[in-house]
């Protein structure tokens, strides 16, 4: 399709790692799920987007509207990137895929690229920019549960010589319905986009979008309701737990800002990345508040949330390209700052319980109060980091990587309450050293070793800022890559440990306590081609012993983490056709999922496994896909949330796109 992707399936192109190096040179284990995979299986979420990716366990929380992922065993969505720089204290709206060029799946620490991260890894969205081509297009989709979305993308280049300034805007509106009852979405965006033509040597993007997301937050089935402790399910998947006088959530993302390279006559490279981002939160959840009893009713109480915030960040680096002391240096530079404020207004309200028997909905929500000091807070965190990093070639087969990074954060909370606040400086020292070696031009062997540190913004009783987390990850492996760069592969081990992460209090639920160290280690390998006889392919497997090593109970050492499956697997062809059928594809996925343990409970969510299937046909100036996920309809758990409820797993859907370009 005109304007739809730069890259097929596999791609050595990154923009993570702040350099031009390809990810056959990087001895780290970085994923990118490209435009044209995302196309091919129609994802709509972050969640769906990077399920194929090993090591991620995603859509750990089901349908609730938000992204909720893992990486590595470790809770990771908190920490999102949004074309470098992170969208602010944490993820509170879900991003929108569709103004995605890509998305890059960062394993392990990685302070060096992107400074203050959760030690599993985190997900950076790059945004579609202007490009030098000019093409309109238009698509439409129509699917299950009421699912209807139009999209638009348009690019036109503003000056005939070289298209290097240029103008884009891409969009999108979607209404649809879910799978559990009473359920909705509704998802607006808007992307403008302009590239300037400031000289040969310099490259400046002004980026901006509007996130808009109204949706009905939901949580899932009421635990002892469902065949998991039962032995049989005592409601359809479909069943609402909620009620329908809660207020729906009503969320809006707005950010502008630019990326800037010039080259200077020395030989020095300038990058700057802006970013100004405001949000917007408010909505109700009718939460399940206890266990159902065998007359099958359970408490409720619903949340209120409202959310304010806005976020200022800047990256700035210089590098350059020298030989010294028989070796070739590739030396960068860099500064980054972030200052976020967060305004936090979170209320427990009254309505009466439900009874899965003889449901009543349209209960009114009554005496919404805050719970305690900490309920209605002002939070400011500002960050600073100094960052140097050295890519040394030493001959044509060993390079490595070296860098460091000095970080200082201020973290200023404001109670209005009861008029206290809390302060906590902190700093750390972080790094990263790699090692690459080519035995051949198409086999590269690498080891690595890593470090990370994260502020935290929660609290522990009775309002004190909980120290930050702490992550160090050693990882071996070997990455392949064919002579025309149409088949990559990755094969890793890693061993990876989380300290002093926040976990709610079970004696002050609403404040945190720091237990002692998480430890993750596994195998992981992926496959990604781009065939000349048409066929295209991306797989995943990991296999990942994710477990508490250190703790305050000494009873939860060697427990295994919650909703972390032992095994991921998943395969994706996709097959074009030629000569008589030319213009005609058609693709097969399956995709596996290890079972899950909760963090509170005595049961297991089985393991699961759905196939996936595509065929679409390529016209002149059109295309049109069908995609049915989940074909078999196996119904299954999404994850493991603790002793009270259980996410639901997403049923057969249907999806009929049509696009044109003209």
């Amino acid at each position: 399709m005109v304007g739809a992707t730069l890259d097929g399936f596999s791609t050595q192109r990154v923009t993570t790692t702040k350099s031009d190096k390809p990810l056959f040179e990087t001895p780290q284990s970085i994923s990118v799920v490209t435009r044209e995979l995302l196309d091919a299986r129609q994802a709509t979420t972050i969640d769906e987007a990077i399920e194929t990716v090993a090591g991620v366990t995603s859509s750990i929380l089901g349908r609730r509207g938000w992204d909720d992922f893992s990486i590595r065993g470790q809770t990771a969505s908190d920490t999102m990137y949004l074309d470098g720089l992170r969208i602010g204290q944490a993820n509170w709206i879900a991003q929108e895929i569709y103004g995605a060029e890509r998305l890059e799946v960062v394993k392990g620490p990685a302070s060096i690229y992107f400074g203050q991260v959760t030690p599993g890894g985190t997900v950076n969205v790059v945004s579609k920019r202007p490009r030098a081509d000019a093409f309109n297009q238009v698509g439409f989709t129509v699917g299950s549960y009421g699912y209807v979305q139009g999209t638009f993308d348009f690019n036109r280049p503003l000056n005939s010589e070289n298209g290097k300034a240029a103008i884009r805007i891409n969009g999108m509106a979607m209404n649809s319905d879910d799978p559990t009852d009473g359920v909705w979405y509704k998802n607006r965006y808007i992307a403008p986009s302009i590239s300037l033509d400031f000289g040969a040597r310099t490259d400046f993007t002004i980026l901006t979008a509007i996130n808009q997301r109204n949706y009905v937050r939901q949580q899932g089935l009421p635990l002892n309701a469902t065949s998991l402790v039962g032995g049989r399910m005592l409601v359809p998947y479909s069943y609402y737990a909620g009620d329908y006088t809660i207020a729906p959530y009503d969320a809006e993302q707005k950010s502008i800002g630019y990326v800037l390279t010039h080259r200077f006559d020395n030989g020095w490279t300038l990058n700057q990345t802006y970013r100004h981002l405001e949000m917007s939160m408010s909505g109700q959840l009718a939460n399940i508040n206890s266990a159902m009893n065998a007359a099958g009713t359970f408490a409720r109480n619903v949340l209120s949330q409202n959310f304010q915030g806005r976020s200022d960040g800047l990256d700035t680096n210089v590098g350059k390209t020298f030989v010294w002391g028989g070796a070739k240096h590739s030396v960068m530079v860099g500064l980054d700052t972030m200052y976020d404020w967060l305004y936090r207004d979170t209320r427990r309200c009254s309505i009466a319980s439900q009874n899965i028997y003889n449901p009543v909905y349209g209960r009114p929500v009554t005496n919404c109060n805050f719970q305690n000091n900490t309920a209605l807070v002002d939070t400011t965190l500002a960050q600073t980091g100094l960052y140097l990093r050295d890519y040394i070639e030493f001959n044509d087969k060993l390079s490595a990587s070296l860098s460091l990074r000095h970080d200082k954060a201020r973290l200023d909370n404001i109670y209005p309450i009861n008029s206290s606040t809390a302060n906590l400086d902190k700093s750390a020292n972080t790094g990263h050293v790699g090692l690459v070696y080519k035995v051949t031009p198409n086999i590269a062997p690498y080891l690595s070793y890593a470090t990370s540190f994260l502020p935290q913004t929660q609290l522990t009783f009775p309002g004190n800022p909980i120290d930050p987390e702490e992550g160090k990850q050693s990882e071996l492996g070997v990455k392949f890559m064919s002579d025309d760069q149409r088949l990559s592969a990755s094969l890793a081990y890693y061993d990876l440990k989380r300290r002093n992460l926040a976990q709610t209090d079970q004696l002050h639920t609403d404040y945190s306590i720091a237990i002692g160290e998480q430890r993750t280690k596994g195998y992981e390998a992926e496959i990604a081609a781009d065939l000349r006889n048409g066929w295209q392919l991306s797989g995943a497997l990991s296999i990942m012993d994710a477990y508490i090593s250190e703790a305050l109970q000494v009873a939860t050492i060697g427990q295994r983490l919650s909703n972390v499956p032992k095994k991921t697997a998943n395969f994706l062809a996709n097959y074009r056709f030629q000569g008589d059928l030319e213009g005609w594809a058609a693709g097969f996925g399956v995709r596996y999922v290890g079972d899950k343990t909760p963090s509170a409970g005595n049961y297991i969510v089985p393991s699961y496994t759905v196939a996936d299937a595509n065929v679409s046909y390529q016209g002149k100036g059109y295309r049109v896909q069908l995609n049915v996920k989940n074909i078999f309809d196996k119904e299954y758990f999404a994850g493991a949330s603790g002793d009270r409820f259980v996410p639901v797993g997403n049923p057969r859907t249907v999806m009929l796109r049509t696009v044109f370009d003209f």
